[in-house]
């Protein structure tokens, strides 16, 4: 069994929790810290926030955010560039789970990858700034005539009204946010303000550390789950698990993201509510 198959299973609560190891694949990627309206929009460009699985090209080979082989089948990777990609791997708005079960088997499925497309955003081994990133990128991927390796669209807003407005475009046609990208940024392996996003409802992710016992109709199952920011903040989640998290919650340790609509003074979300584990 390999480690990425092993720590999927683990994810999903049908294997018990194993030391972590460290992965020869992880890469330092960019990481975004959330929009807020006294941002100086001018200098950002904005894309659609790609609701898929992170994917880091090193050349050769992809790997998932936190350093775990994606075993794509060989036509999928055939011809692409030699040099670093930082992308999503997205089968459509909406299809996360398609995205994540397609990416998480150690057989590729050529039927499942054939939805798939790798949806690119950045040249994280150029050392330029964003904005000489991106006609870099756009003349890399036009010499690779594949219609599932495409440069995510940027485009520049005037203001935060036109903002929210293309929020609410990308929203109701399906698409999960918006990211805001510095154009005068190089291409730092950290989360910082070069790299912002925006969503409706703001999302984070948690490591399980435990489980809150139910009661009621919840007698016998998983009540709540307790769980830590990276920042160190623990807290209970229990709202949005559904019947099946809580027969066979997610396992200490595993990665769970969750929606929330601000912070408390302590710094816990408030109104938090579970989303999904995390598998990659």
């Amino acid at each position: 069994m390999t480690l990425h198959r092993r720590s999927l299973l683990i994810a999903l609560g049908l294997l018990p929790l194993i030391p972590s190891l460290s992965h020869a694949g992880a890469r330092p990627l960019m990481l975004a810290n959330v929009y807020r309206p006294d941002v100086l929009l001018t200098d950002y460009w904005v894309s659609e926030k790609y609701d898929g699985v992170r994917g880091y090209w090193d050349g050769q080979q992809l790997w998932t955010r936190h350093g775990h082989r994606i075993h794509a089948p060989a036509w999928f990777t055939a011809g692409w560039p030699a040099q670093p990609l930082d992308g999503e791997l997205w089968a459509g708005r909406d299809r996360f789970t398609t995205a994540s079960s397609t990416v998480a088997k150690d057989t590729p499925d050529d039927d499942a990858w054939r939805q798939m497309r790798y949806m690119v955003f950045d040249l994280p081994a150029h050392p330029g700034t964003f904005d000489e990133r991106l006609p870099a990128l756009a003349r890399e991927l036009s010499q690779h005539a594949l219609p599932w390796l495409q440069a995510v669209a940027q485009r520049k807003l005037a203001n935060d009204i036109a903002l929210q407005a293309l929020l609410r475009d990308t929203v109701r046609a399906g698409g999960e946010g918006l990211v805001l990208h510095r154009g005068a940024s190089a291409y730092r392996g950290e989360r910082s303000d070069d790299l912002l996003k925006l969503k409706e409802q703001l999302d984070a992710e948690a490591t399980v550390i435990g489980h809150v016992a139910g009661k009621g109709k919840y007698e016998g199952q998983v009540g709540a789950l307790l769980v830590q920011t990276p920042e160190g903040v623990k807290f209970r989640l229990g709202s949005g698990l559904r019947d099946s998290d809580r027969a066979s919650a997610p396992p200490v340790g595993s990665q769970v993201t969750y929606r929330y609509l601000g912070m408390h003074p302590n710094g816990a979300p408030r109104f938090a509510s579970f989303v999904r584990v995390r598998v990659d």
